[in-house]
C-alpha cells in the first residue's frame, strides 16, 4: 500500500464533516504502522477536536501506542491556539515518526509554520500528497480564508435545449430524483443558500436541506423592494431557519413585521436598480462569517451574479429533454454580452451522471464585471 492509498482514506474520513465544520476545513487523519491503519479520525464539528486529535483519541481508547508510526492528514496540522490546542503539540507528544500532508494551510496563523515546527522536532514531513484532491475538498475554506468573501456556487437545471422552465413557467421537474438528491447534499455543503424575490413569488420554496440528520443552510433572499409576502413559506419558517432578507431602502413597517417574524433584514447599497452583490458579499463574509453560498436563483439573479463577478463555480444539471419555445426562459437573463470574446469563461472540472441526467461542474475562469 502506498502513500496515496492512505491519503485517500483520510480524504474519505474528512468528507464526514461536510456541513458541520464551517467555517473550518474538512480534515481527515489516518495513523499507520507497518502498512496497517491503527487509528483514524476526522474533524466532526466546528469547535470539537481536530482530525489529528480524534485519531489519537481512537488509538488511546484502545490502548495503542502511536510512537514511531506515520500520520496521513489532508491539511497541514495547526500550530496555534483556537477553540482547540495546536495539533502539532499532539503529533509531537505521541511520538509520530513521519507526517504526510495533503494541502498546505493558507491561514496566516499556520501557513507553513506547522510543518516547520514538526521538522524542528525531528519529525519527517512529506508534503503535497494528493494535493489537488485535498485542495478540491476544501475549495470553500481555501477561498474564504484568503479572501474573507463567500465561495459562490451558481446552480441551475436545464433541458438539452437550454431551458429552465416551459413557456408558461412550469418547471417541476426538469431533472430526476438522483440529481435532485445531490442538490440536497450541496445545500448541506454550503453554509447559505441564496435566491431572488422572483423565485420566492413564483415557487414559494422552503430552501431547506431535506437530508436525514442534515443542517439547513442560512437562507438569503435578494429582495430589493422588500416584496416578500408575510404568508410565504420563507417568512413563516424564519423562526426555525435563519433567514436574511436583503433589500435597499426598506419600508419601516414591513421591515419591523419581518423582524418580528424572525427574519433578519439587511440593507445594502443599490446598483442599477438591484442589490449590490459585491457589497453584500463583503458583509456576509467579513461581518456574518458566511463562507459559502449555493446560488439557486432565477435567470435575472444569475446574470447579476455573473456580471458583478461574484461567482466562483457553476453547477449545470442537464436533463435529456427538450422544451422548446422562443419565450421559455434560459438559465441566465440580463442583456447578455455583446461579443463571444466577452463571454464568461468556464473550465470544466467534473462531469457526473445521475440517472439520465448530467452534472457539469465548472470553475469560473473569467467573470469580469459587465
Amino acid at each position: 500500500m502506498d502513500n496515496e492509498f492512505f491519503m485517500r482514506s483520510a480524504l474519505e474520513l474528512a468528507k464526514n464533516g461536510m456541513g458541520f465544520v464551517s467555517p473550518n476545513p474538512m480534515v481527515g487523519a489516518v495513523i499507520v504502522r507497518d502498512g496497517s491503519v491503527i487509528g483514524q479520525g476526522w474533524h466532526k464539528r466546528c469547535g470539537d477536536l481536530h482530525a489529528e486529535r480524534n485519531a489519537f483519541a481512537d488509538c488511546d481508547s484502545r490502548g495503542i501506542d502511536c510512537s514511531g508510526a506515520d500520520m496521513y492528514v489532508t491539511l497541514e496540522p495547526c500550530c496555534h491556539h483556537g477553540k482547540q490546542p495546536p495539533c502539532t503539540d499532539a503529533v509531537i507528544a505521541h511520538g509520530i515518526r513521519r507526517v504526510f500532508i495533503g494541502s498546505a494551510d493558507p491561514n496566516p496563523l499556520v501557513a507553513g509554520k506547522g510543518v516547520k515546527i514538526l521538522r524542528e522536532h525531528g519529525i519527517e514531513v512529506v508534503e503535497n500528497v494528493l494535493r489537488d484532491e485535498c485542495d478540491a475538498l476544501n475549495e470553500i475554506f481555501l477561498h474564504y480564508i484568503t479572501s474573507k468573501r463567500p465561495f459562490v456556487t451558481m446552480k441551475y437545471a436545464m433541458t438539452a435545449d437550454g431551458k429552465i422552465a416551459c413557456f408558461n413557467g412550469e418547471s417541476k421537474w426538469i431533472t430526476g430524483e438522483e440529481a435532485r438528491l445531490n442538490v440536497q447534499h450541496e445545500r448541506l455543503r454550503h453554509t447559505a443558500i441564496m435566491t431572488g424575490i422572483g423565485t420566492v413569488l413564483a415557487d414559494d420554496p422552503l430552501l431547506t436541506c431535506r437530508l436525514e440528520n442534515g443542517r439547513d443552510p442560512v437562507r438569503i433572499i435578494c429582495d430589493t423592494r422588500l416584496r416578500i409576502p408575510m404568508s410565504s413559506n420563507i417568512v413563516k419558517t424564519a423562526g426555525d431557519v435563519r433567514t436574511v432578507i436583503v433589500c435597499c431602502a426598506p419600508d419601516a413597517d414591513k421591515k419591523a413585521a419581518l423582524e418580528a417574524a424572525g427574519c433578519e433584514v439587511l440593507e445594502v447599497p443599490e446598483l442599477n436598480g438591484h442589490t449590490d452583490l459585491n457589497a453584500l458579499m463583503g458583509i456576509l463574509g467579513e461581518e456574518m462569517h458566511i463562507d459559502s453560498i449555493l446560488l439557486e436563483g432565477g435567470a435575472q439573479l444569475n446574470w447579476s451574479a455573473l456580471s458583478q463577478g461574484i461567482v466562483n463555480k457553476v453547477h449545470t444539471y442537464v436533463a435529456p429533454k427538450i422544451f422548446g419555445g422562443a419565450d421559455a426562459p434560459s438559465p441566465v437573463a440580463g442583456c447578455g454580452v455583446s461579443s463571444p470574446a466577452d463571454a464568461f469563461m468556464l473550465e470544466t472540472q467534473n462531469i457526473t451522471r445521475f440517472g439520465n441526467d448530467l452534472l457539469i461542474e465548472s470553475k469560473v475562469k473569467k467573470c469580469s464585471q459587465v
